[in-house]
């Protein structure tokens, strides 16, 4: 069954191929489709956001569709960035090098650097029906960005359990126990539940 992937981000397109591919999902991004829908996310949860994505491809394609919307929560920052991760300090325009850069100097000094990264996915079926899923993984902002291997706050964040980055740990790790891979074995789970009840 086709599956398309409301976003052009290259890291969550190879993690959810990673991930469904294998129960026989065929993942194709809007991209490839030449959609270049740009979904404004007013939504005040990660779900919600991820709905608005969904729904705009769903409508548009007339095909299944999902959605990741996901972001980084600082405790001391009162769960900033959250859903404006993406958007944080200077907007989109900015690089992530710039977006990790800003967050580091709002915690300057900062003792409490307790973070989770949350991943909300939602999938909606041209049948009406939907799933949504959440992942969380906590861990800490660390004080100086390190490693140059995953995309967005990978270099500044330390899951639980380890003392390097995402940006150092690399894929293999990433994929065990990231918010996103821990959302995506939630929503493998409620498919395979889907396709055993078909």
């Amino acid at each position: 069954m086709k599956l398309i992937l409301a976003t052009g981000n290259k890291g969550k397109v190879r993690e959810f191929r990673e991930i469904l591919e294998p129960l026989g999902y065929e993942i194709v991004p809007q991209s490839e489709l030449g959609l270049k829908l740009d979904v404004e996310e007013t939504g005040e949860t990660f779900e919600e956001n991820a709905f608005l994505k969904a729904s705009a491809v769903m409508s548009t394609t007339g095909c299944a569709a999902v959605a990741d919307d996901s972001g980084l929560c600082v405790d001391a920052l009162d769960g900033a960035p959250g859903v404006h991760s993406a958007r944080y300090g200077g907007g989109k325009a900015w690089t992530d090098q710039q977006k990790y850069g800003y967050l580091l100097q709002q915690l300057e000094g900062v003792s409490d650097r307790r973070a989770r990264f949350v991943s909300a996915i939602v999938c909606l079926f041209p049948d009406g029906s939907r799933i949504t899923v959440r992942g969380e993984c906590p861990g800490r902002i660390l004080t100086a960005a390190a490693g140059a291997a995953g995309f967005g706050y990978d270099p500044v964040f330390a899951p639980d359990g380890y003392d390097m980055s995402f940006g150092q740990l690399g894929p293999e790790v990433k994929n065990k126990l990231s918010h996103r891979a821990r959302a995506l074995a939630a929503l493998r789970e409620k498919l395979e539940e889907r396709m055993r009840s078909c």
